[in-house]
């Protein structure tokens, strides 16, 4: 298996090949945990996501990412953002494929189901607010993350 490599604002990072546009879910349960999964591509804490499918809406995108990396079944109910800042460059080692940085993070409410690993996830868990400046994570996600929990109107773009 390859490992993901997140760049940012680096000379040395390989030149972007591909855009993907990919759907990520913030979503917090009734004691306003949140939902996150640590990759098994390079150990780093995230939100559930990933890139859309041919005839998938983005909304069915991150609602199928969602329930393939964590078991949770969700319903969108609204955007958090638009992530599209071209100085985040995702290398992919088994690939070679660098994409520049397309995300739409959509809020969601939990539906149902327990959380469970997938191929893509080693751990899934509810985590506080409080916990996650402490967890590995890219610099990308915590953004994200920074942001819907203090932003609660959709934002277009909060790119930098």
């Amino acid at each position: 298996m390859g490992r993901r490599i997140d760049w940012y604002d680096d000379p040395s990072a390989p030149d972007v090949n591909s855009v993907k546009p990919s759907a990520g879910a913030f979503v917090r349960d009734d004691t306003g945990n949140i939902l996150l999964i640590r990759r098994n591509d390079n150990g780093n804490w995230s939100m559930p996501g990933g890139a859309m499918d041919p005839g998938e809406s983005m909304t069915a995108c991150a609602i199928r990412e969602t329930v393939e990396e964590t078991g949770i079944s969700i319903e969108v109910t609204g955007m958090v953002g638009v992530w599209t800042d071209p100085r985040h460059r995702i290398e992919y080692t088994s690939d070679g494929e660098v994409r520049q940085e397309f995300t739409i993070i959509y809020s969601g409410r939990y539906v149902a189901g327990e959380p469970t690993p997938s191929a893509e996830s080693t751990h899934v868990e509810w985590v506080s607010p409080e916990i996650v400046p402490t967890l590995q994570m890219d610099r990308s996600q915590r953004i994200r993350i920074e942001w819907a929990l203090n932003h609660s109107d959709p934002h277009l773009d909060p790119s930098p």
